[in-house]
């Protein structure tokens, strides 16, 4: 089932009520909207004197809702994540634990040439030369040793943008849209892997003591190609600023349709799939990540 994600960047009260969410204003009390909690999937909460009560956020807990606070920057900031939403964690936990460095060096191995493949295949998609990467993504070697992912990178960036484009998270626009779009998706992939048992504070390559989320780091690489697409598109249309309406523009991204190799589906829905292929992997009774293939 598609969930709803909810952007709040005006100052709303939130509370629970026989399993709903319950919104209204100071300004209006008896103005009520409710929206049941199992249709949420992200809630996103942006004004700085937005109200939220314990047991709602118990609630959105409980149902794996992935609950996103942004600082006084208007930027997300922190994630509220359920730490049991896996009947099985426990074991996956220690699955994911106990994997081995050649294990690891195998996945590495596969986000890579999945990304970079979505990398040309976006490329192709807006008219530039996505066979410039085809190198690249073929015949990637364990660990990715060589670093195809930095060249290519370095390639991808200046076919998509131009030349002076330079990929920095203080850099100029469109850096601003990526940074937002990475953010929400990255969100996507933790609240993903915690449903499938997954603990995305212990990652596959990305090991910075202080990254919170190294596994969705890891997880999400292959995914950003669907951000690039849609930020390419706002930019393409002369959106520079992340402005309320481009924010609920990129928030899309949790929408926009992924296809494997038998079935088309949502990408929220989507990184489920890649999710549990990854358990599986860890488990030992799979051996490939199932990601989507950009067209």
């Amino acid at each position: 089932m598609l969930k709803r994600a909810l952007f709040f960047s005006t100052p709303f009260c939130l509370s629970l009520k026989d399993g709903q969410m319950i919104v209204h204003t100071k300004e209006a009390p008896d103005q009520k909207k409710s929206i049941p909690i199992e249709d949420i999937g992200f809630v996103i909460l942006e004004h700085q004197q937005s109200s939220i009560t314990l047991p709602l956020l118990n609630a959105l807990s409980d149902n794996n809702v992935g609950v996103v606070i942004c600082g006084e920057n208007r930027m997300p900031n922190a994630m509220l994540m359920n730490l049991d939403s896996n009947t099985t964690q426990g074991e996956s936990f220690r699955d994911q634990l106990q994997a081995s460095e050649p294990l690891k060096k195998n996945l590495w191995k596969q986000v890579v040439e999945a990304k970079i493949r979505n990398q040309a295949a976006l490329l192709t998609k807006l008219g530039k030369d996505g066979d410039r990467l085809k190198p690249y993504y073929m015949n990637v070697k364990s660990g990715d040793s060589d670093n195809r992912e930095g060249i290519a990178a370095k390639i991808y960036w200046n076919e998509l943008f131009g030349p002076a484009f330079i990929r920095s998270r203080e850099g100029a626009t469109p850096n601003n849209l990526l940074n937002y779009g990475y953010t929400i998706l990255r969100a996507a992939v933790a609240r993903s892997l915690m449903g499938s048992g997954l603990f995305p504070q212990f990652g596959i390559f990305h090991r910075n003591r202080y990254n919170a989320f190294p596994l969705a780091d890891d997880v999400m690489e292959a995914y950003r190609p669907y951000v690039d697409e849609l930020v390419y598109g706002l930019y393409d249309q002369g959106s520079e600023k992340l402005t309320q309406d481009t924010k609920r523009e990129l928030m899309h991204i949790l929408f926009v349709d992924t296809r494997f190799s038998r079935i088309q589906r949502p990408l929220d829905v989507g990184l489920t799939i890649t999710s549990a292929s990854l358990a599986k992997c860890f488990a030992g009774i799979g051996k490939k990540i199932n990601y989507p293939k950009l067209e």
